[in-house]
């Protein structure tokens, strides 16, 4: 795959909201249960320190959002989520959009990136936080309340910029 990792432009809004609902609408990794409108979209998008997407031949494959994970004398740590739609998941589509946002974090200032809520059961993410260096911080019992109503246990991870 040819893919580039670039900061989103208006245009790319309708294919990034589809992407990020579709994760919202599983139910299983995003802590947000609402799906994004065109407005509500463009303004989410648009607060973020950073928002790239992957993109392939014109079409958007994934993205993710930068931005801090607290304020004040934590606001040097960030934090990022990232989005793949399930036609190419698997296929390294990812890794490319975690290793840009590493880059990106270490451009805009931010010295550590932290992952608050990684679902135990997402276990590709898991394996390439672990396989990219990110260190895991142990396990939060049932801090994940899934789509079908039972819980699942999350992992903090962290990564030095």
């Amino acid at each position: 795959m040819s893919i580039i990792v670039r900061p989103y432009t208006a245009e790319d809004l309708p294919a990034m909201t589809a992407i990020w609902n579709e994760i919202v609408n599983e139910g299983t990794s995003f802590p947000q249960d609402i799906p994004l409108d065109s407005l509500s979209a463009a303004e989410f998008f648009g607060m973020q320190s950073r928002t790239a997407v992957a993109e392939e031949d014109g079409k958007i494959l994934g993205l993710y959002i930068l931005h801090p994970n607290n304020v004040g004398r934590c606001g040097h740590i960030a934090n990022a989520s990232y989005a793949v739609s399930s036609a190419v998941r698997g296929k390294g589509v990812g890794r490319q959009l975690v290793c840009d946002s590493l880059d990106a974090g270490k451009e805009l200032g931010f010295r550590i990136l932290q992952f608050n809520a990684v679902v135990k059961t997402n276990e590709r993410a898991v394996h390439l936080y672990k396989k990219l260096g990110f260190t895991p911080l142990g396990v939060i019992p049932d801090g994940f309340y899934m789509k079908d109503g039972h819980f699942e246990d999350i992992i903090p991870f962290y990564k030095e910029l």
